[in-house]
């Protein structure tokens, strides 16, 4: 089990405090929003998805997660599906495993119980993601489509995205095929055919476009 939170005020505190428009969406909206996540596997694969959704929960743009999203880590043939709702469009994204080039640090801390090393990798470019896995857990994934370390990834965070997820419990009960293998629909594409399109539909976005971008592309 997974937690992800989201500081939504950040993005807001950057455009300039003076902003009397964002001051009202700072009060109208929670600073933190948090979400339960599970992950499914074994060790040829690992299924990631929401748990269910908090309806307590209060988001500001692109923040929401959705029920139907859901991230297939085939470790076995080395491919990735992802169903991914973005705006009113449902993609199916198929490729290989993501190929991260990941630095191990000797930082180490402990997360749900399992000592964790940290280590540091970029996506789309520029935007550093810190992880902290465990070869306590023998098994190359994680949050999303993160992976690519010689262990579970229990704890991870991009501090450009104000996001983290920390892994808050972990159970021994072997998942079923049917929750391996869920059903996916969509729009197939691979991460090229993604990235291109969200580059072109929101192109005139600026700060606030980036940071979706780099959320539909984890």
């Amino acid at each position: 089990m997974y937690e992800k939170t989201v500081n939504q005020h950040k993005p807001l505190e950057e455009e300039g405090s003076d902003n009397d428009w964002w001051k009202e969406m700072m009060k109208s909206y929670p600073k933190l929003v948090k979400d339960q996540f599970e992950l499914k596997f074994n060790e040829t694969k690992s299924v990631y998805k929401l748990q269910k959704e908090n309806t307590d929960n209060k988001y500001m743009w692109g923040s929401k997660p959705n029920e139907t999203d859901n991230v297939i880590n085939d470790i076995t043939n080395q491919s990735i599906s992802i169903q991914r709702e973005i705006f009113e469009n449902t993609y199916l994204i198929k490729d290989s495993l993501r190929n991260f080039e990941w630095k191990i640090t000797q930082e180490t801390r402990e997360i749900a119980g399992f000592e964790c090393k940290k280590a540091v990798t970029k996506i789309c470019d520029s935007v550093v993601v810190v992880a902290f896995y465990t070869d306590q857990i023998p098994v190359s994934a994680g949050p999303e489509s993160m992976g690519g370390l010689p262990g579970m990834i229990l704890g991870l965070a991009i501090p450009r995205m104000y996001t983290t997820w920390f892994a808050t419990k972990l159970e021994l009960v072997e998942p079923t095929i049917q929750q391996l293998n869920p059903i996916q629909k969509g729009k197939k594409v691979n991460w090229v055919q993604l990235n291109s399109e969200l580059k072109k539909g929101m192109k005139d976005w600026g700060k606030n476009g980036h940071r979706l971008t780099w959320g539909f592309s984890l």
